[in-house]
């Protein structure tokens, strides 16, 4: 299967979902936006993967690029492509679907647990309990038809289905030490004392004992959305 990657910018890549990809046998190709590259068209790929970063999805005004990636992904789940956002990529796949993104009250920065918000299959695969990496200030609506797969204590959408083809994750479940430390080096002054922010020190801590648990989570999530028996995802 074809996989492309939306990557917006350097210090955010696709971690552990390249793994995933190569395990797989999947062939890899990467929209960075940095570079300025183009958008792909939906039949370049199988599988459209949206990554994160630091901006957000109604600052059209300062990142141009913003309404083509729109389009680019409202074109993917209209031609019912398998669609995946993480963090930014969730909440450009909420606007996409007409719900509200918005900065959340709290930021949350660190490792902390998710539970489950219903009994969907793709809920279930979460382990309990579960830590998974956060790096976000902003939150969205749940769209109109989706189902919400999992929610923090910070934060009530952290995921979402939508017609069995489109994934949306609000954590970094993609997250490995490379793009753990790269994100550390390139957002250290978000880091401020907040009820869910956590420090430097503590992040690395936590991550040898949380990383360990991320791509065998990844990999059955995945290997969930990807089942071809529509039965997989009865509610």
């Amino acid at each position: 299967m074809r996989v492309h990657f939306i990557q917006h910018v350097s210090f955010e890549n696709p971690g552990s979902l390249l793994l995933w990809a190569k395990n797989m046998g999947h062939h890899v190709h990467i929209t960075r936006v940095f570079n300025e590259d183009n958008f792909p068209s939906p039949d370049a790929y199988d599988i459209l993967i949206v990554m994160g970063g630091p901006m957000g999805v109604y600052q059209e005004k300062k990142f141009k690029w913003l309404v083509a990636e729109k389009i680019c992904i409202e074109q993917a789940i209209l031609n019912h492509k398998k669609v995946i956002g993480i963090c930014l990529g969730s909440q450009l796949i909420a606007a996409v679907l007409g719900a509200g993104v918005y900065a959340h009250v709290q930021q949350e920065i660190g490792w902390w647990p998710i539970y489950a918000s219903s009994t969907h299959t793709l809920a279930n695969t979460l382990p309990h309990p579960f830590y998974a990496f956060h790096w976000h200030g902003d939150t969205f609506d749940l769209p109109h038809q989706a189902i919400a797969l999992f929610h923090s204590d910070a934060c009530s959408q952290q995921g979402f289905i939508y017609k069995n083809h489109v994934l949306a994750l609000q954590f970094h479940p993609e997250i490995d030490m490379h793009l753990l430390l790269q994100m550390l080096q390139h957002g250290k002054h978000e880091l401020v004392n907040a009820p869910f922010i956590q420090t430097e020190h503590s992040i690395i801590k936590q991550t040898e004992k949380y990383l360990p648990h991320q791509m065998p989570f990844l990999s059955q999530l995945l290997e969930n959305f990807f089942a071809t028996n529509n039965d997989l995802f009865a509610i």
